[in-house]
């Protein structure tokens, strides 16, 4: 039984930044952030696992930085230098298979909360 609980979505002008949350109850060793725009497929933003090992899609290298506080059991998506083409329902997604961006890697996902970048 695994629950994702995601935050700190919200409306942000370009150039501004967002720091999204992800509370994980249970432990799994892939973690990853996607998103979705309406009409558009569901793509991979960045991953992480148990060893801090990470993985970005290459239009948000140098912007975005996925995190994890063991401690706290959550993981991090610190955005900056937000782009309109950021704009998207971001999920955070839980798995046991790899480390990737492949949607169909990941088991369990959170309901999604809404960034839009505006120009």
């Amino acid at each position: 039984q695994v629950r994702l609980e995601e935050s700190g979505g919200g409306p942000v002008q370009a150039g501004g930044s967002l720091r999204l949350s992800c509370a994980v109850s249970g432990n799994l060793r892939y973690m990853a952030w996607f998103r979705q725009a309406p009409g558009k497929e569901r793509e991979g933003v960045a991953a992480i696992d148990s060893f801090a090992r990470t993985r970005y899609r290459d239009s948000v290298k140098g912007r975005f930085t996925i995190s994890q506080d063991k401690a706290k059991n959550t993981v991090h998506l610190q955005m900056n230098s937000l782009k309109p083409e950021d704009t998207g329902m971001y999920y955070c997604a839980a798995g046991t298979y790899d480390l990737g961006l492949l949607a169909s890697w990941y088991i369990y996902w959170g309901q999604g909360t809404q960034v839009t970048v505006s120009s």
